[in-house]
């Protein structure tokens, strides 16, 4: 099966430039876990990249999605957005059927 790898906006890899995850060794890891009020939840952290971790660079950043999750993740786009309410990594996935409104969850 073809997976369709997700995308990395500019404006994630220059936050993440901004917060210095290169510079302390570390990548945007984002992941997807059974659990959440929809089914699935997204867990974003700053993480050490692993072998087997599909691997998207820019700006010399790197965001990690690990091989079990690539699948959840199939041509999702990962961005940052700054709003009155906080700002925040986000995922727009055409995968999700729905989605709580945290953000973080969703379902498929």
């Amino acid at each position: 099966m073809l997976t369709i790898p997700p995308k990395v906006t500019e404006r994630a890899f220059e936050r993440l430039s901004e917060i210095g995850a290169a510079a302390q060794g570390k990548a945007l890891r984002v992941a997807v876990e059974g659990g959440g009020c929809s089914g699935f939840q997204y867990e974003i952290d700053l993480d050490d990249p692993k072998d087997d971790d599909l691997i998207l660079e820019g700006s010399g950043e790197k965001v990690v999605v690990d091989s079990v999750s690539l699948p959840f993740l199939a041509d999702a786009i990962i961005d940052f957005s700054e709003e009155l309410i906080g700002a925040r990594f986000v995922i727009n996935n055409p995968n999700a059927s729905s989605s709580c409104g945290c953000g973080t969850s969703f379902s498929m």
